[in-house]
């Protein structure tokens, strides 16, 4: 008998145990989340944007007329023009680019044949021109010495008087003529010379010496360069940009923000400027432009943005190392407060038009409806729905539901 009970006592714990095992694993247990503590403190709404940074004064050096540049960043120590990115140069004195005149084109075989056509008749209207000087001095030499014979007559009274006139008009009238043929020969003479100048052959042209060269361009401003747009050596047309100058000290960042971001900025607004590689900077809004302009983003949309000028505001040795075109982030605030309710936009979500948390009270969750004002990327200020020291689920899942047992999750 006593081992009769002792057997079913012990089946009867082994189904007590069973049981409540089954119970315990059937049980909801409460679900591990990340909570987060509504307070207050200071809050900034920012227009975030890339941007870069421009010298604010660039000057171009451009070619002024059409013609042969020689390359600019020559070897060190070779003959020429020796300038690099980053040189210092002084207004008016250093030499940045040197210029001579293009050598002739090509000719093909017909315009070659023409041309030789062209000279040849050029150089026969000068022979005939010539002939036609001698005709006119010889006929001057006969008139001036019947000008004589007729003076020396006249002194004898012999002749009239107006035999003398009648020979000084034709001693005048030769040398006019003379004269008209002598223009005319320097006129085929020089149309002999253009024609010739069309047929010299560009194989047979050489470049005088860099000393010798026709233009030489010096540097607009005391500064660096900042780049080469026109390296090698190359003929140019007339206004072709060559090299670009400014200081690299006189730095201003511009970004290009979206338009509907624009217009809630303020000239004055302060900046936060990092994403450079060092640390943080503050600038302030200088200019907003008032006309806008269509880009195309890198997903292929097209975008209205403004461009947005923005200054350094902290001594330049704290950002001497950024340079011209470098890529920065832009934090321009629209807003701030130092004091205001505030939680994180990690733990709202919508609940129809309004927005919605889980509110965490005694191990449970209330789903409950609050008003939000002003947002930015990390918190949100909270006007009315919550009070401070509340707490709410971040990233809340769709396990978690209106009234289920939760339990913090251990960082």
């Amino acid at each position: 008998m006593p081992t009769n009970w002792k057997n079913r006592a012990a089946w009867g714990l082994l189904a007590a145990l069973v049981v409540a095992g089954l119970i315990w694993f059937a049980w909801p247990q409460p679900i591990p989340v990340d909570l987060a503590v509504v307070a207050r403190g200071p809050m900034e709404v920012t227009v975030d944007d890339e941007g870069k940074t421009r010298v604010r004064h660039v000057y171009t050096v451009s070619a002024p007329t059409a013609g042969k540049v020689l390359r600019i960043s020559h070897p060190r120590g070779k003959e020429g023009i020796s300038l690099h990115v980053g040189d210092r140069v002084q207004a008016g004195e250093t030499v940045v680019a040197i210029m001579q005149p293009t050598v002739p084109s090509f000719l093909d075989a017909r315009s070659r044949e023409e041309l030789q056509a062209m000279l040849t008749a050029a150089e026969a209207a000068i022979a005939l021109a010539e002939a036609e000087v001698r005709r006119i001095e010889a006929a001057l030499s006969f008139a001036r010495s019947d000008l004589r014979r007729a003076e020396a007559l006249a002194r004898t009274n012999s002749v009239p008087e107006r035999t003398v006139e009648k020979a000084v008009l034709e001693v005048r009238t030769s040398e006019a003529a003379l004269a008209s043929v002598n223009a005319q020969l320097d006129v085929r003479r020089s149309e002999r010379s253009t024609v010739a100048a069309r047929l010299i052959d560009p194989a047979t042209v050489s470049a005088g010496p860099a000393g010798n060269c026709c233009i030489q361009l010096r540097a607009p401003v005391t500064g660096v360069l900042l780049k080469i747009i026109q390296d090698s050596e190359a003929t140019v047309p007339s206004g072709a940009p060559l090299a670009e100058f400014g200081d690299p000290l006189d730095l201003e960042v511009i970004a290009d923000l979206l338009s509907s971001d624009a217009v809630k900025i303020n000239v004055g607004a302060p900046v936060r400027i990092d994403g450079w590689g060092g640390a943080s900077l503050q600038g302030r809004v200088t200019r907003v432009d008032p006309a806008g302009f269509l880009k195309v983003s890198a997903l292929g949309i097209e975008e209205q943005r403004v461009r947005v000028t923005i200054d350094f505001v902290e001594p330049r040795e704290s950002w001497s190392r950024l340079g011209h075109d470098f890529r920065v982030i832009v934090h321009v605030t629209v807003w701030n407060a130092d004091s205001v309710l505030r939680l994180p936009v990690s733990a709202l979500f919508r609940k129809g038009e309004d927005w919605a948390v889980f509110a965490e009270k005694d191990g449970r969750v209330r789903t409950t409806v609050v008003k939000i004002g002003h947002r930015n990327s990390r918190v949100a200020e909270v006007l009315s729905g919550l009070a401070e020291g509340e707490r709410v689920v971040l990233h809340p899942s769709d396990r978690v539901r209106d009234g289920i047992r939760v339990s913090e999750r251990e960082s």
